[in-house]
């Protein structure tokens, strides 16, 4: 489980696809603390540490993975956002993110408000659904808060902070981004499902009852 706090800014030294794909990656910061079998965020995506050498390391990347998060368009020399797996006794600073991404959106538009930058973000109706306003959202990796909501897109504002610790200020208009919505709406749609279906079956409905309520039936 990660927060989303990035931690560093790693440097992609290889890619391979195929039978026996992985990436390496070069880094500094998070070597005070790092083993094989550790879990780390590589822009959002949870990778699997393989191998340590030096201030590099190498992690398993499934076919899957690279087709369905934007990790499969990264080359050598990429900038990538790296954070650890909290620790039990760690800071929990920004919210709850599993490291497994939902799907990928593209930046639509960046444009400057004073010391902020505004990303707006284009993503299909399997993402939206779970964008709420104020809520929180992992862009790459990192914990932002939706700042606006528009039918097929959404959009975030960073401080000068963020953008200096993290590839977001790299980006440009087209480019793709990893996003994982908040699994706490995940898990609430899942728990009212079985009650939704109930209702359903026997031809109740929450409109129903409210109807029944406003009328005092």
């Amino acid at each position: 489980m990660f927060t989303g706090l990035v931690e560093e800014i790693g440097t992609v030294k290889a890619v391979q696809r195929g039978s026996d794909s992985f990436i390496k990656i070069k880094a500094e910061l998070i070597f005070s603390d790092i083993h094989l079998g550790d879990s780390i965020a590589v822009n959002g995506v949870c990778l699997t540490v393989t191998s340590v050498d030096s201030l590099t390391f190498t992690a398993d990347v499934m076919n899957e993975t690279l087709n369905r998060s934007s990790l499969g368009k990264l080359k050598n020399g990429d900038k990538v956002n790296l954070e650890r797996a909290i620790s039990a006794n760690g800071r929990f600073g920004g919210h709850i993110v599993s490291g497994h991404i939902d799907g990928t959106g593209t930046i639509s538009e960046i444009r400057n408000d004073g010391i902020a930058v505004w990303y707006k973000i284009c993503a299909d109706d399997s993402i939206m659904r779970y964008i709420a306003e104020k809520g929180s959202v992992a862009i790459d990796g990192i914990s932002l808060t939706v700042a606006d909501v528009e039918n097929d897109n959404f959009s975030v504002s960073i401080i000068p902070h963020t953008a200096e610790q993290t590839i977001l200020s790299l980006k440009k208009v087209g480019d793709i981004v990893n996003l994982e919505n908040d699994i706490i709406g995940k898990y609430v749609e899942k728990l009212l499902q079985p009650q939704q279906k109930n209702e359903n079956k026997n031809n109740i409905t929450m409109s129903f009852l409210k109807l029944r309520r406003s009328l005092n039936v």
